[in-house]
């Protein structure tokens, strides 16, 4: 067997594990149906009053419904908290009708552009932290559809040792190919890997839903704190870090209604996000280059090319092992399915590696008319941040395992 045949094999076999054991382990958390626990500290265990702040930007798909589902919670001791930065944007009509449609439920709009960071979200959503009247706060973005049980399935990932409960988007109601596309983005690829880091104990926020104690954000300066680069959720991940917490997902994370989408619009938004991860996340931006499955299907073709078996019969083999792993974790999960799922995961794994030079060769963004920029960084110094969080990251591997082997051997 020659090197380079030798090396596919190992390679596809390595990936094929890999994505195989990511499914199996997020539909284990996907399918989890867990309670309140008993470690919770009490105040959580007894349902403490909570604040619900949610910055709305223009009317989104589905936002009768998404923002309506703000009342309609199964929880007795909450206030909400609408902010919106001009009060010409269209949606504050809008939401006026829901509150004098609801009067029983303690509820703002609160109007204003607070200019603490260069994050247009971060500075809408400060005047709603600074008036919200309790000590557990919620902030969640205007498209998250909130089932009934909203803030309890938010506080029972809540742990001793947790600073932040977040939640990672999922698309559904995809109206088109390119929201089935995102849908292949945000559900099978994006959320099974933020489960998977989570469940080693590398938990990461996204700002469609964070769940805070007032404390444990007013000690790392509050909420302007969160303004330290661009992306606000990047920021909360390193201060829950940085006081020794830990950022927990809930087990059934909640869904963005997505509509019809373009591919434009599929592609900005995941060209955004890759290059915030770029920015903020660098050591776990880098091995999205190998991710996906059609780099393993050159392999799988290679090899059996070299063992002068049928290539097309080989590759869809493959496909059909790749994407029916991806379709079982979407019906575990209740996520949409469908039986053209596997081009939709396919189209997805086309981009990925064209978004991943994209990521790295700009800095630029918009974000709901907004233009941004992510840091500007030379070879060098990306060099230089690799190297300390590399051995960082394989400090705490090796004490992971070192706790393991003397549980076992105990």
């Amino acid at each position: 067997m020659t090197a380079p045949i030798l090396a596919a094999a190992i390679f596809c076999t390595t990936v094929t594990v890999v994505q195989l054991t990511s499914v199996a382990i997020a539909i284990g958390r996907l399918r989890a149906r867990r309670g309140l626990p008993s470690e919770l500290p009490s105040p959580v265990r007894h349902y403490p009053p909570v604040s619900l702040v949610r910055p709305l930007c223009g009317i989104d798909n589905y936002a009768a419904d998404t923002l309506s589902s703000t009342f309609n919670l199964d929880y007795r001791h909450y206030e909400i908290l609408f902010c919106v930065a001009s009060a010409k944007d269209p949606v504050v009509p809008f939401v006026m009708k829901l509150m004098a449609e609801n009067p029983s439920r303690p509820a703002q709009l609160l109007i204003g552009d607070d200019r603490v960071s260069p994050n247009p979200k971060l500075n809408n959503v400060v005047k709603g932290w600074h008036a919200a009247r309790h000590d557990w706060i919620i902030i969640a973005d205007s498209n998250v559809l909130m089932p009934r049980d909203y803030v309890e399935r938010l506080f029972a990932s809540w742990r001793a040792d947790t600073g932040l409960v977040a939640s990672p988007p999922v698309g559904c109601r995809p109206d088109g190919i390119w929201a089935e596309v995102e849908c292949a983005f945000l559900n099978t690829y994006q959320a099974r890997w933020q489960y998977i880091v989570d469940t080693f104990g590398f938990g990461f926020a996204q700002g469609k839903t964070m769940l805070w104690r007032r404390a444990e954000l007013d000690a790392a300066g509050g909420i302007e704190a969160l303004g330290k680069e661009v992306a606000e959720d990047a920021t909360a991940t390193k201060v829950v870090r940085g006081a020794g917490l830990k950022v927990r997902l809930v087990d059934r994370p909640f869904a963005q209604p997505l509509g019809r989408r373009s591919a434009a619009e599929v592609w900005n938004r995941q060209l955004r996000w890759a290059r915030l991860r770029r920015a903020s996340f660098l050591l776990f931006f880098l091995p999205e280059v190998f991710s996906g499955g059609v780099v393993p299907m050159i392999g799988v073709a290679f090899l059996a090319s070299a063992f002068g078996l049928p290539v097309t019969l080989g590759v869809a083999s493959f496909g059909a092992l790749w994407y029916g792993a991806e379709m079982a974790l979407a019906a575990a999960a209740g996520w949409p399915i469908s039986p053209l799922s596997p081009l939709y995961g396919l189209i997805r794994d086309l981009l990925l590696p064209v978004l991943f030079v994209a990521a790295l060769r700009g800095n630029d963004f918009v974000w709901r008319g907004n233009e941004m920029q992510v840091e500007r960084m030379q070879p060098r110094r990306m060099i230089a941040r690799v190297r300390p969080r590399v051995r960082e990251f394989a400090t705490g591997s090796r004490r992971r395992l070192r706790s393991l082997r003397e549980r076992m051997s105990s």
